[in-house]
């Protein structure tokens, strides 16, 4: 029978006090016990910056996307500014209206077929026949004037109004007499009309949905699903918006071209170059409004990624930010201070 080994009672409470004194450090992160290695793996672990589990300010992390959302709404404010202006351009005879027209077509010096016995000539020939010097075409409407005096009529403003100058011009001519008109302007009457109608429903449509972008633009600063959607309706209105200026760009310019395409009639026409920036201007910006949501769909952390610790976002509203530097420090300082002494550091 082999008897336990003898200890006193000083060495079973030396015995007692190594056990406790070991567990302690066991529990205490950073310090290395003999012995234990994932311990000290895990003590490293303690000593790297924790993004989800430091203090976060959720505004300052999404600044960024903040940022980029504020420049969308102003590319939507200003898109909104200018399509008012064409909007409303050429619908009276104010100092920025009047000069704003897609088209205006000049009659001051055109030569008739025919004219009435009666004719009382006057400043220009237009006028002799009845006819004014120039018309300026609108969205909404038409204005008619003279060279020496201006405007002095605008039509009164008609939903889907197209400009149709044959009718306009026989309607206003003197009995008897007769003006040449080139023959291809009744081939694309019928286009007018219908580019002409879809150009109106495009800009009022557009300018609608780039004034309701304004207010809508702010929620997707709160999830990254809302910025999908939304970056759809963004891309209808700017197609809406660029469709209609296209559409206008090229059908005045082929009515230009139609217009003047006999020299003999000395008829003159030209685009409005005021108008045409307007158009431009607005649908560029419409563009660029809607290419920043369509890329803060898959960038720029949001308020719900922070929270869920999807993305971090900007790495100054974390309390626990820390260089990669002075982690390295810390480590290395740490190591060094928990490693066991040698008799030679003593």
């Amino acid at each position: 029978m082999v008897l336990p080994p003898f200890k006193t009672m000083s060495a079973r409470r030396r015995e007692k006090q190594e056990e406790k004194a070991a567990v302690a450090a066991r529990r205490e992160p950073g310090v290395v016990v003999p012995g234990d290695g994932h311990r000290a793996e895990s003590s490293d672990r303690t000593l790297t910056p924790n993004y989800a589990s430091d203090l976060v300010d959720p505004r300052r992390a999404t600044r960024t996307r903040k940022n980029w959302i504020l420049l969308s709404c102003f590319c939507f404010f200003v898109s909104v500014i200018f399509i008012i202006l064409v909007e409303i351009g050429n619908l009276s005879n104010r100092p920025v209206l009047r000069s704003t027209y897609f088209f205006k077509l000049n009659l001051s010096n055109i030569i008739p077929v025919s004219t009435p016995d009666d004719i009382v000539f006057v400043n220009s020939l237009a006028r002799s026949l009845g006819l004014h010097d120039f018309y300026q075409v609108g969205l909404w409407g038409v204005c008619e004037g003279y060279n020496n005096e201006g405007i002095t009529y605008c039509s009164t403003p008609q939903t889907l109004f197209w400009f149709n100058p044959v009718e306009i011009l026989l309607s206003e001519l003197f009995a008897g007499a007769t003006i040449p008109l080139p023959s291809k302007i009744n081939d694309i009457l019928s286009l007018i009309r219908i580019i002409s109608h879809l150009m109106s429903g495009f800009f009022l449509t557009g300018v609608c949905m780039n004034f309701v972008s304004i207010f809508l633009a702010p929620i997707t600063l709160y999830s990254r699903w809302w910025s999908l959607p939304f970056a759809i309706w963004t891309f209808i209105a700017a197609l809406l918006t660029t469709a209609a200026t296209i559409a206008a760009t090229v059908m005045f310019i082929i009515f230009r071209d139609v217009a003047t395409s006999q020299d003999s009639l000395n008829i003159g026409a030209s685009v409005g170059t005021q108008m045409y920036a307007l158009m431009w201007v607005g649908a560029v910006f419409s563009i660029f409004g809607f290419l920043i949501h369509l890329l803060m769909s898959c960038c720029c952390a949001s308020r719900r990624d922070v929270r869920t610790a999807r993305r971090r976002g900007s790495k100054k509203a974390y309390s626990g930010h820390v260089s990669e530097k002075q982690t390295s420090r810390k480590r290395w300082n740490s190591r060094s201070l928990f490693r066991r002494k040698s008799s030679a550091d003593v």
